[in-house]
């Protein structure tokens, strides 16, 4: 059994530790959180202190893993701590049981991929990715770090999605697809043809916003 300290205390840290709970033998041991009180309990889970104690509380052997579950509001500040941290803390890999996950497919560490997902062949996730719940990634594509892929989105063969990306909801990305690095699509997004140009696109297909 491992044990897990998460980073971020409010829902999405809430529903990770739900998750690895109810999945696995591992046990969520501790949040830190800036935003929490020291020593108050969430869903049964101590908040052990803010996010500049982690290294100390390591050390202590407080706990033997970490997770970043800090929303898509806020990928450069997630970035900025996947970095200060792995090379001192060995980061935590979640990938539910339910997920399909082909055997050439190479996960980073960090991510997290919710339930009822499918990770066909070649794909590759890199670290501090989060894949939500009922995603497809096809063949030979690529996710790069930090970045937040929402429900039911599903990604054609041979895309590749730069650092820092917020896939919204429901979105089709079409094969041979490559997005730049900080592109945001909106919910229900259909991708044809590829984002050379950080921003927001929404629409079918999808046009700039802004």
């Amino acid at each position: 059994m491992k044990r897990i300290a998460i980073i971020g205390s409010g829902d999405l840290g809430q529903q990770v530790a739900h998750y690895i709970h109810q999945d696995t033998k591992d046990k969520v041991v501790a949040f830190y959180d800036d935003f929490q009180d020291l020593g108050i309990f969430i869903k049964n889970i101590p908040v052990l202190g803010k996010i500049n104690a982690i290294y100390d509380e390591f050390k202590k052997d407080k706990f033997d893993e970490i997770l970043i579950a800090i929303g898509y509001n806020h990928l450069d500040f997630k970035e900025m701590l996947y970095n200060k941290l792995s090379n001192v803390i060995p980061f935590y890999k979640f990938i539910h049981s339910s997920t399909l996950l082909d055997s050439t497919a190479k996960i980073g560490n960090g991510t997290i991929i919710y339930p009822g997902c499918i990770i066909d062949q070649n794909v590759r996730i890199d670290d501090n990715v989060l894949i939500n719940i009922g995603c497809v990634i096809s063949h030979d594509s690529q996710i790069s770090k930090h970045t937040f892929i929402s429900p039911a989105v599903s990604i054609a063969g041979f895309v590749n999605i730069k650092k820092k990306c917020i896939i919204g909801i429901n979105t089709t990305i079409i094969d041979h697809i490559t997005i730049a690095e900080k592109t945001q699509l909106g919910g229900g997004s259909v991708v044809i043809k590829n984002i050379e140009q950080s921003g927001l696109y929404v629409g079918n297909p999808i046009r700039f916003i802004h």
